[in-house]
């Protein structure tokens, strides 16, 4: 992934004629953080683990990203995502930079006191190089609305009430309306854009989704809302598909219960992997990296794909796709509705004052769009696909910000 996110900078980067030097200072992380964290259990073992936390940029604002709680979790995994979210908030034009990290643990062998006791741990670690003007975690992969209480409570011990030190805290603590929707809301409102650039309409189009997660599920009941059939729905244990569209509120209360799309009545089963060669108008992969690939790319059959999941696709399918004419709305946009909404918790946090669920909604619409249309703007002015666009809008914002903050008489192409 870190190659990936990479390949696509330095292909915005050559499009901006970017200096070598100045393309080292983009990349390079401001500062990486690696502790050492030892709890007791509650069964009197003695537990190590190693906790990272890589803050890549700062220039357009305090730094913003997840937390991952995974075995697999190290210092370049959270390095590539650190790097994606700078770029990532500054397409959508929201005041912070990019970070990332997390523990790497397995949180389901875990007690939920153990648990507790382990973040509370690495916050203490950490503590002094996050906070609301510096740092600002969030939840990841097995992390959540708990978690987040946890380290809001924590830090709050050694500074003093700190509700905006994380995002994603649960809505009676400090949280915000629509957080739990807004990557799959933010999905729905670059679609729409899409579509109004082609003249079409969500009554007009077919979906297929790949993942029935958080994001996948919110996004395929939203899109349905406007007016579109969600002709086909796979995850990691199988598909469910129907032509004349799912009832996607009655799939979201089965998995809700069997934690599966798999034996859903309400449309005819087939193999997850059938998912990505669907006949549909538009396919959003909300799974998992690398989901297309030059394997499968040919397969492809939908005009558009919006990206749910970081990564989804590989460079040699990008390219396989951008030259059979597909639409790719890239990841940094499409899905930049959760990192919008956590901006929105943070300004409610620093504001003390709780903004109404249609106000953040409408809000969200507004960033989505704005941030579409910006990308499309520089994708027909440059002649170049949406991704390397997404990339171009962010370099040079990021770039502008940071040398504004520093004294060079270097003339930079931006």
């Amino acid at each position: 992934m870190l190659s990936d996110s990479h390949f696509y900078f330095n292909k915005a980067a050559d499009v901006l004629n970017l200096a070598d030097n100045i393309r080292d200072i983009l990349l390079s992380p401001r500062r990486s953080i690696k502790v050492n964290i030892v709890i007791e259990s509650e069964n009197n073992e003695l537990l190590h683990f190693t906790g990272y936390r890589v803050q890549h940029n700062n220039a357009r604002g305090p730094m913003k990203g997840g937390l991952r709680f995974h075995p697999s979790m190290d210092e370049d995994h959270a390095g590539a995502l650190a790097n994606l979210m700078t770029w990532k908030t500054a397409v959508v034009d929201v005041p912070f930079g990019g970070a990332k990290g997390g523990i790497d643990c397995d949180p389901h062998s875990l007690s939920a006191k153990d648990l507790s006791l382990l973040t509370r741990r690495f916050v203490e670690e950490i503590k002094d190089v996050i906070g609301p003007t510096r740092d600002i975690p969030a939840p990841d992969v097995n992390t959540n609305a708990r978690v987040m209480s946890w380290i809001m409570d924590e830090y709050s011990k050694f500074e003093g009430f700190s509700p905006a030190v994380v995002t994603g805290k649960p809505l009676h603590l400090f949280g915000s309306e629509g957080r739990e929707e807004a990557t799959g809301r933010g999905i729905m409102n670059v679609l729409a854009e899409a579509l109004k650039e082609q003249n079409r309409d969500f009554s007009d189009i077919s979906v297929a989704v790949q993942g029935f997660g958080n994001v996948g599920s919110h996004a395929a009941r939203l899109i349905a809302e406007q007016g579109a059939r969600i002709v086909a729905v796979a995850d990691h244990s199988g598909g469910v598909a129907n032509p004349d569209g799912l009832d996607i509120a009655a799939l979201m209360e089965w998995v809700a219960i069997e934690k599966s799309v798999k034996g859903f009545a309400g449309g005819t089963p087939f193999n997850s992997a059938d998912i990505i060669g669907w006949h549909a108008d538009v396919l959003i992969p909300a799974a998992m990296e690398a989901a297309i690939t030059v394997e499968n790319a040919e397969q492809v059959r939908a005009a558009i794909i919006v990206e749910g999941a970081n990564g989804p696709t590989t460079p040699e399918a990008d390219e396989i796709l951008h030259k059979k004419g597909v639409l790719i709305i890239p990841d940094i946009l499409a899905n930049a509705g959760g990192v919008t909404v956590s901006y929105f918790e943070w300004t409610q946090n620093i504001q003390q004052f709780r903004w109404e669920h249609q106000r953040i909604n409408d809000e969200l619409g507004k960033m989505m769009r704005k941030a579409y249309r910006s990308v499309h703007e520089i994708s027909r002015e440059k002649g170049i696909d949406m991704r390397t666009a997404a990339f171009v809008l962010a370099i040079r914002r990021v770039a502008k910000a940071a040398l504004a903050r520093v004294y060079i008489n270097t003339k930079v192409p931006l």
